[in-house]
């Protein structure tokens, strides 16, 4: 197992933790709205998943861009990060 992490870009591995923590927190709130039963409280459970989520993306992003960023030219970034805002335009809007 540890020659196999080894073996993992720890960029990837880094994100992959990421989203295996937003997954964590996802099913910990699904199992806190069943445990409340109640529909009022599960709205307010869910609004803060809506936070949590984008906050994942964004962190999740930075770490690929940032591998990548001697890769890419600036153009393209500039690009990148217009899409990444867009996306964030629409959630929030």
């Amino acid at each position: 197992m540890k020659r196999w992490l080894s073996m993992i870009d720890s960029a990837v591995l880094s994100m992959a933790g990421m989203r295996l923590l937003s997954a964590t927190i996802e099913l910990t709130a699904a199992l806190v709205m069943l445990f409340l039963n109640d529909v009022k409280k599960a709205v307010a459970v869910n609004a803060m998943l809506a936070v949590v989520g984008p906050i994942i993306f964004v962190v999740t992003m930075t770490i690929g861009l940032l591998s990548v960023a001697d890769e890419l030219s600036f153009s393209k970034l500039l690009w990148i990060a217009f899409g990444v805002g867009c996306i964030l335009f629409g959630i929030y809007k």
